[in-house]
């Protein structure tokens, strides 16, 4: 199971690329989300958390919406997203955590 401080930096990795794909500044993904530049950069760079809501804002602000989905249907809604026939330019957030016994049976 990845640390609190991996996930912090995925987290902040995926945003980042995100970002850059759009052509976003910080500065305009903080100011839509309703966070400082600063704060933002925290978040993005893996230095701090944030709570649920900053992160919905977040993702809002780039066209992104945060859902919950059951882990035994990650592989289907990847394959959704990205299918390996259909190229897609549209960015994604895609954040799996497996449990400890989950980790043990892979």
């Amino acid at each position: 199971m990845a640390t609190e401080s991996e996930d912090l930096l995925l987290i902040g990795q995926k945003l980042k690329a995100t970002r850059k794909e759009l052509g976003y500044s910080q500065k305009r993904v903080a100011e839509e989300a309703g966070i400082s530049r600063l704060r933002y950069q925290d978040i993005e760079a893996g230095r701090s958390s944030a709570r649920t809501t900053t992160l919905i804002n977040i993702g809002r602000a780039m066209g992104l919406e945060l859902m919950f989905v059951p882990q035994v249907w990650v592989p289907a809604v990847t394959a959704l997203l990205r299918p390996d026939n259909f190229v897609d330019d549209t960015p994604g957030l895609v954040f799996t955590q497996l449990d400890d016994d989950e980790e043990e049976e892979a």
